[in-house]
């Protein structure tokens, strides 16, 4: 996976601001937006790459949405994740204005998933990386994922797993029984300073 600097980082957290900002009728400058938009325009932002935008108040969080598979440029895919996350996460009122100005904003760039081959339960648990890996879970029609961030408050795999089956619509227990697709991947993600 190919890296980006902080400085490049930060400029992927601008996009979003500044993607819901006009969205809210809170536009930057003429020239703020020029300026971001050139300083975008290298080749490294217009690759395709899978991203989240994850949007949190005071630690809490208040809207994450994203892709897992990498069909547009990553400023592209950016700019759709914001708007998004900020007012179509259906565990969330759309974001206000106010909410806006208290919000913080984490983009996590995803590397491709991968199919994890594991044997058993025990062979799952093995094989996870707390903190590393982010997890996909597909069963049937039933599928959802976690960013390896959600290990800072799920540190123990079976609990995270629990969870993830929860977050699927499956039973809690379904990651102990066969016939669990399991993917992984992992992110570099950068947060604003809020």
């Amino acid at each position: 996976m190919s890296g980006f600097t902080s400085k490049q980082g930060k400029l992927l957290v601008q996009l979003a601001r500044q993607t819901i900002g006009e969205k809210l009728g809170r536009p930057q400058s003429a020239a703020a937006a020029a300026e971001l938009e050139q300083q975008l325009n290298d080749d490294i932002f217009q690759a395709h790459r899978a991203c989240f935008v994850t949007l949190t108040i005071a630690d809490r969080l208040r809207g994450c949405i994203g892709s897992l598979a990498a069909v547009e440029p990553l400023t592209v895919n950016i700019e759709k994740n914001a708007i998004n996350a900020a007012f179509h996460d259906p565990r969330f009122q759309p974001l206000s204005a106010a909410e806006f100005e208290q919000a913080a904003i984490e983009i996590s760039v995803l590397s491709e998933p991968r199919t994890l081959e594991y044997s058993g339960r025990q062979d799952l648990l093995r094989k996870l990386r707390p903190g590393v890996d982010g997890v996909i879970i597909r069963k049937d029609n039933a599928s959802a994922t976690f960013l390896p961030q959600v290990w800072e408050q799920l540190p123990e795999p079976h609990q995270f797993l629990t969870h993830l089956c929860t977050k699927a619509g499956l039973s809690p227990r379904a990651w102990q029984d066969s016939g669990l697709e399991v993917k992984t991947y992992q992110v570099q993600y950068f947060k604003e300073d809020h």
